[in-house]
């Protein structure tokens, strides 16, 4: 049953205005979002856009910036359609090479200097630190190259960050010298910025001299002293300190430099959080599980000698996913009861910096912080192919790994207790809840974890629609549901590639879909029509051509509308835009090629999105559109609900259809207005 008369008030209200809302029109279209998200009992929705996925404006530096100008307007874009955050990548320093771009590789506790906006070093703002000209012919023309996605270089990226910064260092030292005001405003904020990191910052900028100097990031490699110096400098070892000092002297400048460019970045990190904070807009920081060889470096007591953590497989014939990440030594994790060790410090470290100008977080790999899996550096053996020989990696939960005298790598079992003395407290410090982050957990469950995470702290889940359904999770409001994800391809593109496999899944059922979308008795017929829609099959046939792709499309939609009935959730940025082209992925997990991690939004995103939409096969996302379905399955699930509580009224027919017409009273008016811009992103030019 449908209010009479708010289609007609729409439509006095509003005029076609094309496939692109106008200006005038966008407070509108973000409010109706806003309040559709409400509705549907959606309180955080989050897109998954990395950092160097986010678009160039104008000129091109070969990756992206979330930081930047193409921030701004992919952020103004996700405001639009209403989510109020984004779930970034780790975010600090990344050796870029030809065979590893991952960003999970990243250093724990610094900032990535190719995510530095170099525009706004040409300006006053930043005493134009860095030449116009070299700006203009270090950079790109950020032009459509008539996809509807781009990619990072890396490689050139490094060549062009190397460059600017270089000259920008220089010129900030001899406008310095020369005593000039914005120079000298800047040496101001810089000095402020040592204050609190000078010494993490001295002590990177040393260790990426020695890695130049060696021509390798891994410390292992290197001679001593300098292998173990940040080790010896902790025992406070004369010759260490001398060392130290020395080096210090000696590379003083490029190690300066170092310190500017981690100031210059993180300067932008606070321009861009002022800006999200007026237009109440969350970056998600990613803490990831492993750290860089710089952290490693500088903390290397704090790790497990000779042992890496890596992913046991739930198939016993795939090969464990073996990382190369370091791994935290149990027994350098807790002094006593109640001070921590250097490995505990390190954690703790890492957490705040995580949150440090960021809202939220997302934990990776939580397993990793309870009962990580490891193996020995050693014990990789590959056939003649280069293919990993199972068999030949011996690996083992930290709760079942020995030392050389056969006693428990954790004598005192602390690993379980990482969450209860670091995690959750410091989480608490920064004025997160701990059902606040998004705790990723996608992988093995043993039972020491189960125990831990599940029985003990009552820890949300993330929960990937891919294979499982909205019934099966009533209830459970602290948890983060997506479907798909920053590992895997579009679902689109899931969907076209495996189609009989997921069709035949029970999340991917079409008369399930179109029931619990639809769940009013008195919508049967709406109900029954949206399954065929949605179904593969047609008269006992399975469709093909052009209906089969708009099957697909329709089907998809559901399930993205599924999504949008949880409380918390979040959408890829590959998913929302449509970017199917095969072979596309931003990233497969547990493979490794050039693909990986390059994906990135085109500098027009904004005119693809609306043209991908008005196309006779659409494959990004109409929110609007999928939203309504959304907010008419809450209204269907509140009258369902409100159905049950009167069930033993002598009069309950005449209450449910109050209670029917007084929610079409309260949300009709906003389905109409969701489809009233769901019609418009159809339309053509």
């Amino acid at each position: 049953m449908r209010i009479t008369g708010i289609n007609s008030q729409i439509n006095s209200n509003y005029t076609s205005f094309g496939r692109r809302p106008r200006k005038d029109e966008e407070a509108d279209l973000q409010k109706t979002m806003e309040e559709g998200f409400e509705a549907a009992g959606v309180r955080e929705r989050s897109a998954i856009t990395h950092g160097s996925v986010f678009p160039a404006i104008g000129r091109d530096s070969f990756i992206g910036s979330p930081y930047g100008e193409g921030a701004t307007e992919w952020i103004k874009f996700l405001k639009l359609y209403g989510f109020n955050g984004n779930q970034l990548g780790p975010t600090g320093m990344i050796l870029y090479d030809d065979n590893n771009y991952s960003p999970y590789n990243a250093s724990a506790l610094n900032e990535n200097i190719l995510f530095i906006d170099l525009k706004p070093l040409t300006t006053e703002k930043y005493g134009k630190i860095l030449s116009k000209e070299s700006y203009e012919n270090l950079t790109i023309p950020a032009d459509g190259n008539g996809k509807d996605y781009s990619f990072s270089d890396f490689s050139e990226a490094k060549i062009v960050y190397y460059k600017a910064l270089t000259e920008s260092y220089k010129t900030f030292k001899s406008n310095l010298a020369k005593g000039q005001p914005e120079a000298i405003k800047l040496n101001n904020e810089f000095k402020e910025y040592l204050t609190q990191k000078g010494q993490q910052t001295e002590e990177e900028g040393i260790y990426r001299v020695l890695s130049t100097l060696y021509g390798d990031e891994d410390c292992d490699n290197w001679e001593k002293p300098d292998s173990d110096l940040m080790v010896n400098i902790r025992k406070e070892d004369p010759v260490a300190i001398k060392h130290y000092a020395s080096l210090k002297k000696r590379f003083k400048n490029p190690i300066e430099q170092y310190q500017f460019e981690q100031f210059l970045v993180t300067k932008q990190i606070k321009e861009n959080k002022e800006f999200r904070d007026k237009i109440g807009f969350k970056y998600y920081s990613d803490l990831l599980v492993g750290n860089s060889k710089m952290d490693y470096w500088r903390y290397k007591e704090a790790f497990l000698e000779g042992y890496y953590m890596g992913a046991m497989e739930y198939n016993e014939n795939t090969p464990h996913q073996t990382w190369g990440v370091n791994v935290l030594n149990p027994r350098k994790l807790f002094l006593n009861d109640k001070e921590l060790n250097i490995g505990g410090k390190f954690l703790k470290e890492k957490i705040k910096h995580a949150l440090e100008n960021c809202e939220n977080t997302r934990i990776d790999h939580a397993l990793g912080l309870i009962e990580p899996f490891v193996y020995k550096g050693d014990t990789l053996e590959y056939d003649d192919n280069g293919k990993q020989i199972k068999d030949k990696l011996y690996g083992r939960f930290m709760s079942m790994l020995f030392d050389e005298n056969g006693t428990p790598m954790d004598t005192h079992f602390d690993y379980p207790r990482i969450l209860e003395r670091i995690v959750l407290p410091t989480l608490k410090e920064e004025k997160l809840d701990q059902n606040d982050p998004v705790w990723e957990h996608l992988c093995c469950e043993p039972a020491l974890f189960k125990q831990i995470y599940y029985e003990k702290h009552h820890l949300p889940e993330l929960i990937m629609f891919d294979y499982k359904i909205a019934k099966d999770f009533i209830g459970n409001a602290n948890n983060w549901y997506l479907l798909g994800s920053h590992d895997s391809i579009p679902i689109l593109s899931l969907l076209r590639d495996k189609g009989e496999n997921l069709r035949g899944d029970k999340a991917w059922d079409p008369l399930y879909l179109a029931g619990y979308l639809n769940q009013d008795p008195k919508r049967v017929k709406e109900s029954s029509e949206y399954c065929n829609k949605i179904s593969h099959i047609k008269d006992g046939k399975p469709k093909t051509g052009d209906e089969l792709e708009k099957a697909d499309k329709a089907i998809v939609d559901a399930k993205f509308a599924e999504l949008m009935t949880k409380e918390k959730i979040q959408i890829s940025f590959a998913d929302l835009l449509g970017l199917t082209e095969t072979g596309l992925s931003y990233n497969i997990g547990g493979s490794s090629n050039k693909i990986n991690w390059r994906e990135r939004i085109a500098p027009d995103f904004l005119d693809k999105y609306y043209e991908n939409l008005s196309s006779d096969n659409p494959t990004a996302l109409n929110m609007p559109e999928i939203l309504k379905i959304a907010v008419q399955a809450s209204i269907d699930g509140k009258l369902v609900g409100y159905t049950e509580s009167v069930k033993n009224d002598a009069d309950k027919e005449q209450k449910i259809k109050q209670k029917r017409e007084e929610l079409y009273n309260q949300y009709g008016y906003l389905l109409d207005k969701l489809q009233h811009y769901a019609d418009i992103l159809k339309e053509k030019e």
